[in-house]
């Protein structure tokens, strides 16, 4: 699709909207409120891979290579039959073609920097004064595209928080972590673009994946290779069809045929409770004990239904026994393992646990925090975040929102600015031309600025005239994530 068609309908005449005379429009990308509590911060990610598909590939391919009367006479179509007849006019297009780029300057602060509510996080300009009109124009496709890569990326730091704390304080492979937060979300995310987009944000913070073109992405738009570092990962795995084809007469039976026979080393999660968790852990795991540790590698047991707290650490209010001890204590009465320099069981190498329903970051740190209390370390059990996490958000979960603050009308500046009396304050804008400062280690706007100031400060120039100008790395951005 031509990509100028990829806006709400209400962009395409704003060009004649604005005052005679505009010739430069300036605006932010800025998250304005937080509606996690205790999240004040919000992870900026997204913006190489806008740049990259949107502005670069997409206007590239379906837009400037494409011939100027069909993109002029397909644009003309859209918008008439839309709109009706009107004077939005097509000679912007045009002219726009025959230039051969976008003529923007986009300046950031670095992708994988955490950047405080209300801190402008880029800003765009339009570098020929004709085309004051793009820089708004692209509001609707940032803010489609930018939004949830940043509150995913955002959300997985704060599961990645909460597991290195107690993996520091109970376990002795603190590593770990990287491996104990693996993104499910897939099947459940609004569309494709949205599942990938998403998982990269995870990615920043964690190696477990089972969303796999999201390796293509970052391979493609971030400068990752999978021959080279890891990227994202998973494990062979089981699912309920499978163990129902089994069937209940002879579950044991497919769980032997698995671990013995299908992958006799390795990895193997199994999940485990197609009819009787509690039978899976106190009858097939001490008959299979003798096969489970003799094999090279380790078997996963994965519960998929009932309270994720109660099911791993176990419910003390419970009437049966094995409901009050857990799935860890279970294995652990099977296994056995070690007890760590810190104090806390780790059972054997050859077993674990995997969670992958409805792991929200409240109840990964009620399920650390119940293993701390029985005397087991975190890394026993691997914490599978799904689309509950993932997709239950909005561009309002961090009230993400793309504003002019300055433009020149005839040679003179103005410093534009929002502030409707009926708001919260949550929609008051900044104010003119922006520069954003490090104190204490913390980023701080300062508007109302001039060129040459708007000049210094953390807002780095990656995006001018069509080039891309500075080209991150998944491995930097990673570092400055977890940094």
């Amino acid at each position: 699709m031509n990509p100028l068609l990829l806006t709400d309908g209400y962009k395409v005449d704003h060009r004649r909207q604005y005052p005679n005379g505009t010739t430069l429009v300036y605006s932010n990308w800025t998250p304005r409120k937080s509606r996690i509590e205790g999240v004040d911060e919000v992870v900026l990610f997204g913006l190489q891979y806008f740049i990259k598909k949107y502005i670069l590939e997409d206007f590239e391919n379906y837009f400037f290579k494409q011939p100027k009367e069909k993109v002029v006479a397909e644009y003309n179509r859209r918008i008439n039959n839309y709109l009706g007849e009107n004077q939005v006019g097509t000679k912007h297009i045009e002219v726009l073609h025959d230039l051969g780029y976008i003529p923007m300057v986009i300046k950031a602060l670095p992708e994988g920097a955490s950047v405080p509510i209300r801190v402008p996080m880029f800003t765009m300009y339009n570098t020929l004064p004709e085309f004051f009109w793009l820089t708004n124009y692209f509001e609707t496709l940032v803010s489609a595209v930018i939004w949830m890569p940043c509150t995913s990326a955002t959300i997985a730091k704060q599961y990645r928080m909460v597991l290195d704390k107690y993996a520091n304080e109970t376990s002795s492979v603190p590593e770990f972590v990287d491996w104990q937060g693996h993104d499910f979300s897939m099947r459940g995310m609004a569309g494709i673009e949205a599942s990938v987009i998403s998982a990269c944000g995870h990615l920043l913070n964690f190696s477990g994946t089972d969303t796999i073109p999201a390796i293509n992405l970052l391979e493609n738009y971030y400068n990752a290779n999978s021959d080279t570092e890891l990227i994202g990962g998973s494990v062979a795995a089981t699912e309920h069809s499978v163990m129902c084809m089994g069937t209940a007469e002879d579950e044991i039976g497919t769980f032997r045929r698995l671990i013995c026979d299908v992958y006799p080393k390795g990895i193997v999660s199994i999940v485990s409770d197609t009819w009787d968790l509690w039978k899976v852990l106190t009858e097939y795991m001490p008959k299979l004990k003798n096969e489970i540790l003799s094999r090279e590698g380790k078997v996963v047991l994965r519960p998929d239904s009932g309270d994720p707290v109660d099911i791993i650490c176990g419910n003390p209010n419970a009437t049966s026994e094995v409901e009050r001890k857990g799935v860890i204590e279970l294995l652990w009465e099977t296994f056995g393992g070690t007890i760590n320099n810190k104090g806390f069981k780790e059972l054997d190498g050859h077993i674990g646990a995997i969670y992958g329903d409805s792991i929200t970051v409240a109840r990964a740190e009620q399920i650390c925090e119940r293993l701390k209390e029985k005397g087991f370390a975190s890394t026993n059990v691997v914490l599978g975040i799904g689309s509950y996490t993932y997709q239950y958000n909005t561009r309002d979960t961090f009230g993400f929102a793309m504003k002019a603050t300055y433009g020149e009308v005839n040679g003179t500046g103005r410093a534009i600015f929002k502030d409707p009396i009926t708001d919260d304050g949550t929609k008051k804008s900044a104010k003119g031309l922006m520069k954003i400062v490090l104190e204490n280690n913390k980023y701080k706007l300062i508007d109302e600025v001039n060129w040459d100031e708007e000049n210094q400060g953390e807002l780095r120039e990656i995006f001018r005239d069509g080039k891309l100008i500075i080209n991150d790395s998944l491995s930097d951005i990673r570092n400055r994530v977890r940094n």
